[in-house]
């Protein structure tokens, strides 16, 4: 098996994964997975005009609907999963929802903010530049993206890397399967993100990282560049 061959397998099982979570997905309340998350969404939000449009992509079971419309702001959908969508669309909160993968995102100037919040972990090293294109593209000038980074015990990367390796699969260092998650991760870490993220024309506005044990999300408030 070739790599492409393998990352689109391993979308695949993703994908099938969240469609069969998809309706237990959104029972979990409160902070989870940490209060960073509702901050920097309300950060976003606070950059947008009062009727201002947010895309959320990779927006799961629509977990932060809610939050943009009571913010004044209305809400686009998009996710690969059907089922995660579903049950999205069943809150009656998105102005629109769509199934579509970062990797396919085709909007172009619709939104004054976007959010992608813990999936840029089941993204490979090869649809980071893809995906980031995609949301800057996606923004009109001037607009704002929350984006989260998720980050590994370096041992335990390394470890997965050397396991993968020796089964003969095509990985590179930063994939993880794990067998009772979603399927496949990639932990780029901080410095190789800035940089995709800074190619892609846009600038960190704040940042900020919620360590838990043995892993954290790295929270990145960006601003597209203006052209």
């Amino acid at each position: 098996m070739n790599r492409r061959e393998w990352l689109d397998e391993r979308r695949a099982t993703v994908r099938t994964q969240y469609d069969a979570e998809s309706s237990e997905y959104d029972t979990v309340g409160g902070d989870y997975p940490t209060p960073l998350h509702g901050t920097f969404i309300d950060r976003l939000l606070a950059t947008c005009p009062p009727d201002g449009r947010v895309l959320d992509a990779a927006c799961g079971a629509g977990k932060w609907f809610t939050r943009v419309a009571e913010s004044g702001r209305r809400v686009v959908g998009v996710d690969q999963s059907g089922g995660m969508l579903r049950q999205a669309a069943s809150k009656g909160v998105a102005e629109m929802t769509a199934q579509v993968g970062l990797q396919e995102l085709s909007f172009v100037g619709e939104f004054d903010a976007a959010m992608v919040v813990d999936a840029m972990e089941n993204l490979g090293p090869e649809d980071w530049p893809v995906v980031l294109a995609n949301l800057r593209r996606a923004l009109r000038p001037g607009g704002h993206l929350f984006l989260t980074l998720e980050e590994q015990d370096d041992a335990e990367v390394a470890a997965a890397y050397e396991q993968l390796s020796a089964a003969g699969i095509p990985a590179v260092l930063g994939e993880v399967i794990e067998g009772d998650s979603a399927g496949y991760h990639y932990y780029p870490g901080r410095e190789r993100a800035l940089a995709w993220i800074t190619e892609a024309g846009f600038e960190v506005v704040a940042e900020d990282f919620d360590q838990q044990p043995g892993w954290g999300y790295r929270h990145l408030l960006l601003r597209a560049h203006r052209t």
